[in-house]
Order: structure tokens, then C-alpha cells, then sequence
């Protein structure tokens, strides 16, 4: 009995360490050439009791992970001004800043957060705002502000206050695997795992909204489709076919999605009304034809097929039924994931034996390969296009990474421990 005790208790312990360790780091391996200097200071903290969060930090890290800028250190501050009366410009051209940050932060029953931007080679104040919310999403708070900072010196909207879905797989040995469904920040902070299974789970994707994602999972030892809420936890299984059931995709409107069932014989794209369940056979072909993709305007889906022979993309057009083929270079493309621009796609691409992450333009039909790694996979693209998120191999184990769509900056999210894979950026935040 002692050592059934004890053995309950060790495995208590384990599966606390582990989703501990389904945090995700962030090392930086590529910036830009000439990154802009920037220097946020730290927020002052107006109210009773000490800050739950160091707000500064997290918009430094913000920045930094962007490639574009380089945060000054706080052991080179000259000064920690938190008013625009205390900001002396010669100080930051000393430590050559280019921009400075300052801020405050105070709690009334919601967490409110000022900042101010300014110019320090013009001397001026640039831009202003505030952010409240909930003590609780001090971190998201944070994340919004990186994101009016970014746009108002980048021109390009933020991303960072967003969520990232993946899944996590921490090998047991002599036993089934654990198989972790996670959600996190942008910046893989404050994971909080949504599912947890000794049975293989796939393909996660979001709502346009943000507030339902769907799944693949074997818990019932076939493969299903399943959509959860998020802010209830409330989970539905949309399929139950023999065969197949894969590759989960919402169409923009929320109201459809696109999925690859195999029960009518071989693999193909389907569309399920999700008011009522009613399913729409979109292709008809003896080749596999899988991962839908719905382009911006909800009137085409790109997905994948060997058809002609080799894996490549091809295009439906939703009003005519007209299939075209929109890979040409390669003997290998799969896995389109469409920027909301709609002339960006990213996917993954063979290239002398390896498998990497390119960039297909729909307009000029060229093809940028983004990695140099060689096990690329299952590329998911940032909100406002302008990273790529993706799972690959390092140091033998299963991580995602990131790269710009110029293929200038890169950065790894390993965990702590164990593997991740099947990453998906969720779009803009509903409020």
C-alpha cells in the first residue's frame, strides 16, 4: 500500500511540474541590421502595495522580439522619468536612445496604465494613450500597449496582444504519451492548457472572433473534430465519421467550416454549416485533398492535393466549383495559410531534400523561402502578416519558431521541457 501511495503521489507531482513546463521561452537568433534603439523605463506605480507586474518589461520584451528595436538596458538610464516634466533629452542622446517610454500605473478597482512616447532626436512627444482593464490581464494590458507603440513608429498594426494555441507532448516512458492542448500569450507566457489526452491531438485553429477554436482529437480512438468555447470550457463534437476527420478551418463569417472527411471513400474537403450540421462536399477526387485554408473574402478555399501527382496547392472557388492549381515551384508544397492581405501565403516547401517555410506571392507568383532548418512544419501567420509561426526541430527536440515575412528576424519558443508542435496565432482579440 505504501508504495501504491507513493506512486500516486510521485504522478501528482509529475503532472504539476509538467504543465509548468509547457511555458514557452523566447530566444532571439536574428534582427534586423540596424534595429532602432529604444528605452523604456520603468512604469511608476501609483498605488497601494507593490506592482503585479512589471509593465515595462514586458513592453521591452515586446519590442525586442519584434526585431525592429533594441531596448536600452536599465543599468544605462540616466534618469527613470515618469512624467514628460522629468524627461531631460540629453540624457537618452547620451546613451544614443532614439525613442523613449514612460508610464504609470495605478489600480481603482481596474488596472489603468498611461504612457507617453516621444522623439528623442526631434525632443517631442509623439503619441499618448491609456489602457484599463482587469489586475488580472496586467500582462495583456501591457501587450496593448506594445502593440500602439509598434504602429504609431512602424506603420504596421501590433500583434502582441494576441493568444497562440499549441500543442505540447511530454513523453512517458513505458506509457502513452500526454498530449497537451495549450493556449498562451503572444509571447508564450501564462499557458493554461485547454485538453489534455494519452491520445494524439491535431490541427488547432481559431474562431475569426477569437472566442471558439476547433480540434482534432482521438479520445474516442478515431480521429474527431471538436469545437470548444473558451470562456466557458464547454466543448462540442462536430464529427463522428469512420476514416477521416481533419483539418478544422473557420470561414470568416465564423459560420462554416472547412474540414477533410473520408467518409464517402477517399479524402476530401467538406463544409459544415455550424448552425445546422449540414455538410457540403466540396471536392470530388480519387487523390487526397486536405488542409483547407479560406482566403480572406470567404469566397475561395486554397488546400492541398496530390492530384497531379506530387503534394501542391491548389485553389476552389466557391462560386463557379473551379479547382486551379497555384504552386508551380517545387516538387513539394502543403499546409497554405493565407495573411489577411490576401496575396501572402505561407506554406511549407521542399527544397533540396529539406522542408522549409516559404512565402508564396499570389500576385507575382514568387516563392521566398523563409528557414533554413530542415524539418519545417505547420506554418501560422500573424494577424497583421507580418511574422510566421511554425514548428520544427532543434537540439532533437520539437519547437516553435518565428520569422518575419522578409526572413530578417527569427526567434525560437522552446519549452521547458518535452515538445511542441501544431502552433496557431489567433486573430485580433475580441474585447
Amino acid at each position: 500500500m505504501k508504495s501504491l501511495t507513493a506512486l500516486v503521489l510521485n504522478l501528482t507531482l509529475l503532472m504539476i511540474s509538467l504543465v509548468a513546463r509547457a511555458e514557452l521561452t523566447i530566444e532571439i537568433t536574428q534582427g534586423m541590421d540596424n534595429p532602432t534603439a529604444i528605452a523604456v523605463v520603468p512604469f511608476a506605480w501609483q498605488s497601494a502595495g507593490s506592482a503585479p507586474t512589471d509593465i515595462a518589461a514586458v513592453v521591452d520584451g515586446d519590442l525586442n522580439r519584434s526585431g525592429q528595436f533594441t531596448p536600452v538596458g536599465r543599468s544605462d538610464m540616466l534618469g527613470l522619468p515618469s512624467t514628460q516634466a522629468e524627461v531631460y533629452y540629453r540624457d537618452w542622446r547620451a546613451i544614443e536612445a532614439e525613442y523613449l517610454v514612460i508610464g504609470r500605473v495605478s489600480v481603482a478597482g481596474q488596472m489603468r496604465i498611461e504612457y507617453e512616447l516621444f522623439d528623442v532626436l526631434r525632443q517631442n512627444k509623439v503619441h499618448a494613450g491609456a489602457v484599463t482593464g482587469p489586475v488580472g490581464e496586467a500582462r495583456m494590458l501591457a501587450h496593448q500597449v506594445s502593440d500602439a507603440i509598434y504602429e504609431k513608429l512602424t506603420g504596421i498594426r501590433g500583434a502582441f496582444a494576441t493568444r497562440l494555441l499549441y500543442v505540447s507532448v511530454t513523453r512517458v516512458p513505458g506509457a502513452n504519451d500526454y498530449f497537451r492542448l495549450t493556449l498562451a500569450d503572444s509571447d508564450g507566457a501564462r499557458p493554461i492548457v485547454l485538453l489534455e489526452s494519452r491520445e494524439p491531438v491535431l490541427a488547432p485553429s481559431w474562431s475569426p472572433d477569437g472566442k471558439q477554436i476547433a480540434y482534432v482529437s482521438f479520445e474516442t480512438n478515431r480521429p474527431a473534430i471538436y469545437r470548444q468555447d473558451l470562456a466557458t470550457g464547454q466543448r462540442e463534437q462536430l464529427t463522428n465519421f469512420k476514416g477521416l476527420n481533419s483539418s478544422p478551418a473557420w470561414s470568416p463569417d465564423g459560420k462554416t467550416m472547412a474540414m477533410v472527411l473520408s467518409k464517402d471513400g477517399s479524402p476530401d474537403i467538406y463544409l459544415m454549416d455550424l448552425a445546422s450540421k449540414r455538410l457540403t462536399r466540396v471536392t470530388r477526387h480519387y487523390a487526397i485533398d486536405t488542409e483547407p485554408a479560406w482566403m480572406p473574402d470567404g469566397k475561395a478555399l486554397l488546400f492541398t492535393s496530390d492530384r497531379g501527382g506530387r503534394p501542391q496547392i491548389y485553389r476552389y472557388n466557391l462560386q463557379s466549383g473551379n479547382t486551379e492549381r497555384v504552386t508551380f515551384e517545387g516538387t513539394y508544397n502543403a499546409r497554405a495559410r493565407v495573411a489577411q492581405d490576401g496575396r501572402n501565403v505561407v506554406m511549407v516547401h521542399q527544397q533540396n531534400g529539406s522542408f522549409h517555410i516559404a512565402l508564396l506571392d499570389l500576385v507575382t507568383n514568387r516563392v521566398q523561402v523563409l528557414t533554413s532548418t530542415q524539418l519545417d512544419e505547420s506554418p501560422s501567420i500573424a494577424p497583421n502578416g507580418s511574422m510566421v509561426l511554425y514548428g520544427t526541430k532543434y537540439a532533437e527536440q520539437g519547437i516553435l519558431a518565428a520569422v518575419s515575412v522578409d526572413g530578417g528576424v527569427k526567434f525560437r519558443l522552446p519549452a521547458r521541457e518535452g515538445d511542441v508542435r501544431e502552433p496557431a496565432w489567433s486573430p485580433y482579440m475580441s474585447r
